[in-house]
C-alpha cells in the first residue's frame, strides 16, 4: 500500500473530520492527489482533488462549501477537511494519487485516472 488515509470515525451530524493522507514511497506534491468516497452499494466517487502544479482544487457539487482539501509538503501530507457533516456523507473515504499520467494543471476527480490508492478509512455521521 503506497499512500494511507486516516482520521475517520464516528461523529455526530453537523460535525467536522480532517482525514489526513500520506505516502510512504514518493513525494504526493508531485502528483494530483484525490479524495473519494464509496458507501454500501454505491460507486465510489470523487469528492475533492488538488492538482500538483498550483494546488488548484476541485470539488463534488454535493460537498463544496463543506469540505476543503489542502496540502502540507513540508510533512508530505493531503488533507480533507469535512465540516457539518451530514448522514449521507457515512462512507469509507480513501485517497489516491495519479503518478502514471501526467497531468500539467488541474486534478482529476474520475476514479479511473487514478492509479495509487490508500486501504480507506471509515466515515461515519449518526446521532
Amino acid at each position: 500500500v503506497q499512500l494511507q488515509a486516516s482520521g475517520g470515525g464516528l461523529v455526530q451530524p453537523g460535525g467536522t473530520l480532517r482525514l489526513s493522507c500520506t505516502a510512504s514511497v514518493f513525494t504526493l506534491d508531485n502528483y494530483p492527489v484525490g479524495w473519494f468516497r464509496q458507501a454500501p452499494g454505491k460507486e465510489r466517487e470523487g469528492v475533492s482533488c488538488i492538482s500538483r502544479s498550483d494546488s488548484s482544487t476541485d470539488y463534488a457539487d454535493s460537498v463544496k462549501g463543506r469540505f476543503t482539501i489542502s496540502r502540507d509538503n513540508a510533512k508530505n501530507m493531503v488533507y480533507l477537511l469535512i465540516n457539518s457533516l451530514k448522514s449521507e456523507d457515512t462512507a469509507v473515504y480513501y485517497c489516491a494519487a495519479a503518478v502514471t499520467k501526467w497531468f500539467r494543471f488541474g486534478c482529476p476527480r474520475e476514479v479511473y485516472e487514478y492509479d495509487y490508492w490508500g486501504q480507506g478509512t471509515q466515515v461515519t455521521v449518526s446521532s
